[in-house]
């Protein structure tokens, strides 16, 4: 065995080197290093890199030879490293007979995998692996805390623990006395680093010291497992509908890179309710796999399912299956519409259900997309309108390298085939484009850029009857629109002390062949029904959001944007315009769909947009956007979303206003607000509350209040919720929600019904 009694001085390295190869007799006494170690019990020696096959390192203030005991005693400030291993201690005994350490006083063992273990006294082999400790302390990497009164290193690196305390929150720095938030006590603790594991015998669960669960026996994986097989925490379920129950997951880790979770739940209304969860982790992608199913016991007289067996499949994947392309999917197959909500498996205010399979393939200035989708309605009352499958839709769009006429060109594809069931409406289409764009800038700064732009669509459908004339249309339809276009732009700037400014009036007129209202109509709009006119789409120059319609005429589209940057990092952005169809027939007048036919749109002069965008600093965030009528200057319509945090108050606001056409009896002004809210009460403490109202009809859609407390070992969530959506078997009503994290120990959430709201939404009881 080597020593190597070595210095780190400031200015220099001091180093002395004994091999036992004789034996050998003396005392040796060595300056002491200027700069000891804190005995702030955080503080991280500076440990070298120690092979296993290299010798053991030793530094001490004194290094005494004892030949006729045949031992090395190391005093004063010894530090000890091997294999990765640091111990220190006030003095240290090598018995080079029995191959045992030691250590006395202020003791201190860092471990390969960064866990601090404390005691006073400890004897081990010269491997660190075996060995018996005297009031001891351990403390992983990350917090998590073993204290014993005495502890035993067993081979196979095991420590069993006697009158152990487990606990993975922090010591008090006010009073390191107090008993931490939880622990685990035990008579014997026992950690294998092996297995992995933590188990307990003859043990009690404590909250703020006082004892609240007896466990006779109790493991757990240790701080270093992500997952390991086992009995997750069991829920409590208790439902006005569903009854009482529990629910009893059980994880299965199968390999490194899959495992499954069965959770089997007994509900006294409805029998056994089974769900699984498969996960499967590949090399380029993974994906999961979600089953639940329940034969009812007694179906619900409302229920949409005719069949006692209810049940659903969701499936997520995501795969890189080259190096540009990716492939994955989301998908749903569900028995009934509102299976999945009524058993509190997907939100209760899922109104639709969307299912996609993708491949998307990008790379330099080429893009591919094929989506194949099912489109489905979950309310009583969807038309077939809303059940469609699109098998696929497919986007092709590609941008050529070299200036063409010393601009740039691109070309733009797309396909879809969608039908229906039910004599539905069926879509086939195939449509593509080739744009130029080139720009201008002169050198007082004024930017123009003229454009053109060619498409031609084709169109075969079954089932379509023209809105205006009434005739079915289930031959093939073509069309094609040539456009050009210059838009001009004249960005002023201006300094000040605090900031930067740019005001830039930006004006545009786009000119295209003219199409005739029945080659419009004659083709079934699938995806341009909803429109929103904004400044976002102010100066597209279709602001049509699919396919199936499109801007033909002459239109001119004018408008201001003051940009205001501050240099501190605040910004302000806003935007107000109005659009002018001044040739041709107007689209958005065209279709008898009423989104459309109220965007602001439809008349010769649109009515004026604005958008505001606010960012003083990092507490406050506003976007609003506005629309008004370009007579009365009426507000038409708004939408606003902030975000702010002031002090320990922080929340989300969204408030929503369209409004109606005409007689309110017929359509009447529709408005929302959405908002949360967090109050911070203490270094732990929150206040939560949020509620989701429609102001038109004084109704509350749902809402919901509760209390969040979250340190480094624990965090719980305690909400009172209430929903008033009634759809079916999908009733009104009032819950309250338990959520609460143990770590290394895992999580545990309830939601208890504890009444039936109001159908009205105005009673809160």
């Amino acid at each position: 065995m080597t020593l190597l009694n070595r210095y780190i001085v400031r200015g220099g390295i001091f180093a002395v080197a004994f091999t036992f190869t004789a034996p050998f007799t003396g005392v040796l006494t060595v300056p002491t290093v200027g700069a000891q170690e804190s005995d702030d019990p955080t503080v991280e020696k500076s440990i070298p890199d120690v092979d296993k096959n290299k010798p053991m390192l030793i530094q001490a203030d004194d290094l005494i030879y004892d030949n006729k005991n045949n031992r090395v005693i190391a005093r004063g400030n010894v530090e000890i490293y091997y294999n990765n291993y640091t111990l220190l201690a006030n003095d240290v005994i090598y018995d080079r007979g029995t191959s045992k350490l030691v250590a006395d006083g202020n003791v201190r063992i860092k471990e390969p995998d960064g866990a601090l273990v404390k005691a006073e006294r400890i004897v081990l082999t010269d491997d660190f692996k075996e060995g018996f400790i005297r009031s001891l302390q351990v403390v992983t990497e990350d917090e998590t805390r073993i204290g014993a009164t005495q502890a035993i290193r067993r081979p196979g690196n095991v420590t069993e623990f006697k009158n152990g305390v487990f606990t993975p929150c922090k010591v008090c720095k006010d009073n390191p006395k107090k008993a931490p938030l939880w622990r685990i006590k035990a008579k014997r603790v026992i950690h294998n680093k092996e297995e992995k594991t933590i188990s307990y015998e003859d043990a009690t669960f404590d909250l703020f010291g006082t004892p609240i669960a007896y466990l006779p026996f109790f493991k757990h994986p240790d701080q270093t497992v992500k997952r390991q097989s086992g009995f997750l925490i069991p829920r409590p379920i208790y439902s006005k509908d569903l009854g009482g129950g529990i629910e009893t997951p059980y994880y299965f880790k199968l390999a490194p890179n899959y495992d499954f979770t069965f959770s089997p739940s007994y509900l006294s209304k409805r029998g056994f309710l089974l769900k699984g969860e498969w996960r499967h982790r590949l090399k380029n992608g993974s994906y999961n796999i979600k089953v639940a199913g329940i034969s009812e016991t007694d179906r619900p007289e409302d229920s949409p399912s005719d069949d006692k067996f209810r049940g659903s499949i969701v499936s997520e994947g995501d795969f890189q299956i080259a190096s540009n392309w990716d492939f994955g999917w989301d998908v749903t197959y569900e028995s009934d519409d509102t299976f999945r909500r009524f058993y509190k498996l997907d939100n209760i205010k899922r109104e639709d259900r969307v299912s996609k399979i993708y491949l998307v393939g990008q790379k330099d200035r080429n893009y591919f997309s094929a989506n194949a989708y099912s489109f489905g309605g979950l309310l009583s009352d969807d038309t077939t309108e809303s059940e469609s499958i699109v098998h696929p839709v497919i986007d092709y769009n590609y941008i050529y390298s070299d200036p063409i006429l010393g601009g740039e060109l691109s070309f733009n594809a797309n396909a879809l085939s969608l039908s229906r069931d039910d004599d539905g409406v069926d879509t086939n289409r195939l449509s593509a484009d080739i744009s130029w764009r080139r720009k201008f800038v002169d050198n007082i700064g004024q930017v123009v850029t003229p454009f053109a732009k060619l498409r031609g669509d084709i169109y075969t459908g079954n089932n379509y009857r023209n809105p205006v004339t009434g005739e079915f249309s289930d031959d093939t339809e073509t069309r094609g629109v040539a456009s050009g276009g210059l838009e001009y732009r004249f960005p002023l700037v201006a300094h000040t002390r605090g900031a930067s400014h740019v005001i830039e009036p930006i004006a545009q007129i786009v000119t295209r062949s003219d199409l005739s209202r029945k080659d419009q109509l004659d083709i079934s709009n699938e995806d341009s029904q909803s429109l929103v006119f904004d400044d976002t789409l102010l100066f597209d120059l279709d602001k049509f959001s699919g396919y199936d319609r499109i801007e033909t005429g002459t239109r001119a589209n004018v408008g201001v944007q003051y940009t205001l940057q501050n240099y501190t990092g605040g910004y302000m952005r806003a935007v107000f315009g109005q659009s002018y169809h001044l040739d041709g027939d107007n689209a958005y007048a065209l279709d008898s769909n009423g989104q459309i036919n109220k965007s602001g749109l439809q008349r010769d002069e649109s009515d004026f947009v604005g958008g505001l965008y606010l960012k003083p600093n990092d507490n406050l965030t506003l976007v609003a956007q506005s629309r008004f009528d370009d007579k009365e200057f009426d507000l038409q319509r708004q939408d606003v979303y902030a975000s702010f945090r002031a002090g320990p108050l922080s929340g989300q606001l969204n408030y929503a206003f369209v409004k109606g056409e005409g007689d309110k009896s017929v359509i009447s002004d529709e408005q929302e607000i959405l908002a949360n809210a967090r109050l911070k009460l203490t270094q732990y403490w929150s206040l939560i509350g949020g509620i989701r109202y429609d102001i038109e009809d004084d109704f509350r859609v749902s809402d919901y209040i509760g209390l969040e407390y979250s340190d480094e070992c624990f965090s719980l969530s305690v909400s009172y919720n209430e929903s008033f959506i009634d759809d079916r078997d999908v009733d009104p009503d009032q819950s309250v929600k338990v959520f609460f994290t143990l770590k290394h120990l895992g999580s545990f959430g309830t939601q208890q019904n504890v009444g039936q709201s109001s159908k009205s939404g105005n009673s809160s009881n």
